[in-house]
């Protein structure tokens, strides 16, 4: 009887392991497009900080991230199984969040404001550890919407089974996609350090040379790509989520996209445009409030 009993429950153990790689792999492959903005944006998170700072500032926004999982991993899930109406509010927020601040990039680095002067000289930090701190801070607080939506993404391919199965998929593709982002970052940061490394070892010459001045040089150029496409990222991300979470808005770009499906290339991209054009308008949106209730404070408070 009890050779039966652990004949089951092993039966059991297995029937739960399989469900999880199944779904795990399922996940994953639905998680890839939020693992290329998540690299993206935090890639240039690092933009300014001194070389040899550049993997102790990576690790710092790593261990926030493990942080941001914690918190939002089993609140999701208790979410999910008491108030599951609650969770396309909250990504909502944070798409909305993401649009703004992507558009207060936007607007600070090309429209001219009665900042810019003093913003520019703070360029150069004077206190380098106050200004990672700052960069860490921000950093955190972007991936806490990108995991937000990744736990989201995985918890709504889970719906429907075992508890259990839920717990270990959604942990799962959290530990996973914090591992694989600042992996990547780590790696994209310290190309040029790999690069020097490679012309030292080759002593100036052959393929090794060769290979470190093509990294030497481009690690910067990178990384100054970088910075653009995470702050199209925050668009596109941030534009993505009110385009999911509003069915008017779902129905609308909808339509837009298949009146122009069968053509080659702008069937293509459209989806793309109007969903980065739809995060920048909401973000453009949000920073005239912002700005507008700014004043009016000031005016009320003068």
């Amino acid at each position: 009887m009890a050779g039966l009993s652990l004949l089951t429950l092993l039966d059991d153990i297995a029937s739960v392991l399989d469900d999880v790689a199944v779904m795990s792999k399922v996940a994953a492959k639905k998680t890839a497009g939020v693992l290329g903005d998540d690299l993206a944006l935090n890639a240039q998170q690092v933009t300014g900080v001194r070389a040899e700072r550049e993997i102790p500032v990576v690790w710092g926004v790593a261990k926030g991230s493990f942080r941001n999982k914690l918190i939002l991993v089993p609140s999701a899930l208790i979410v999910s199984a008491l108030a599951p109406w609650l969770i396309m509010p909250v990504l909502l927020l944070g798409g909305l969040y993401l649009c703004y601040e992507g558009a207060e990039k936007v607007f600070e680095k090309y429209l001219p404001h009665h900042h810019t002067e003093q913003e520019n000289a703070e360029a150069v930090p004077q206190d380098l550890v106050a200004y990672e701190k700052k960069k860490i801070k921000g950093a955190i607080r972007t991936d806490f919407i990108l995991s937000l939506e990744i736990i989201v993404i995985a918890l709504g391919i889970v719906q429907g089974h075992p508890q259990l199965t839920q717990i270990v998929v959604v942990s799962l593709i959290a530990f996973i996609m914090t591992c694989g982002v600042y992996g990547l970052v780590a790696g994209i940061v310290k190309l040029d350090d790999l690069g020097f490394y490679l012309q030292r070892k080759s002593e100036g010459q052959g393929l090794m040379n060769s290979i470190g001045n093509v990294l030497v040089a481009t690690a910067p150029k990178l990384m100054k790509v970088l910075t653009v496409v995470g702050t199209v990222a925050m668009f596109l991300v941030g534009g993505g989520i009110i385009e999911h979470t509003i069915p008017a808005v779902h129905h609308l770009t909808g339509e837009m996209i298949q009146s122009v499906v069968n053509l080659p290339v702008i069937g293509s991209v459209l989806p793309f445009v109007t969903t980065g054009i739809l995060g920048l308008a909401a973000g453009a949106v949000l920073v005239g409030v912002f700005t507008l209730l700014g004043k009016v404070k000031e005016s009320i408070t003068s």
